[in-house]
């Protein structure tokens, strides 16, 4: 989950940026650091001051309770704003982006409800990205990188599991001890400084 950051024209949005932001979901609640939100976009502006607060997107390919309750966060922070969903699961070979708008529903004056209408969404790429993205296509399946990578991992030494656990548990233990003798020394330095200054 996190916010989404861009600008906006008079016929499109431009989703140009975004952090994360930390919360934890169970099946009752939802709670999101917007303290943390507040202060990542307030040093946001400092480099990018034009990209505005457009929404905020999360990963999976519904939209739940939760979702509703977050996107009335973000709509103190911005007009009208966009929930967008990575699905994850590469479901069909793809990575699919749907973006949405909220609309209050039901009869005046009586309880109302949210729902999300489906916008419409379009890649845009810069012409680095897409070299780029090329040059990682390019040399993903090259069968001398395979071939480099298997050579190396056999240069690795094979070690027995219990072998490998002892010689783990020796290197914890010289680390816990180094750890206990510097906290003595540390306990040592400041007990000497109060007996000289008393």
């Amino acid at each position: 989950m996190g916010t989404l950051l861009g600008t906006v024209d008079k016929h499109s949005v431009e989703v140009t940026n975004c952090f994360s932001v930390p919360h934890h979901e169970s099946e009752d609640e939802v709670a999101v650091d917007m303290k943390f939100t507040k202060n990542m976009y307030e040093l946001h502006k400092k480099v990018s001051p034009n990209e505005l607060i457009l929404g905020w997107y999360a990963t999976g390919h519904d939209i739940t309770e939760h979702s509703v309750l977050i996107h009335e966060y973000y709509s103190r922070e911005a007009p009208n704003p966009i929930h967008l969903t990575v699905d994850t699961s590469l479901q069909n070979g793809r990575m699919s982006i749907k973006a949405y708008v909220s609309t209050l529903m039901g009869v005046p004056g009586r309880t109302m409800g949210v729902m999300f209408t489906p916008l419409i969404v379009k890649y845009a790429y810069y012409d680095t990205e897409c070299i780029g993205v090329d040059l990682i296509i390019k040399t993903c399946f090259s069968p001398n990188r395979v071939m480099g990578l298997s050579s190396d991992l056999q240069q690795v030494p094979k070690i027995a599991h219990k072998d490998f656990e002892t010689m783990l548990n020796s290197n914890i233990n010289d680390l816990l001890m180094v750890t206990y003798l510097a906290n003595l020394t540390q306990s040592q330095i400041a007990l000497n400084d109060k007996l000289v200054n008393l």
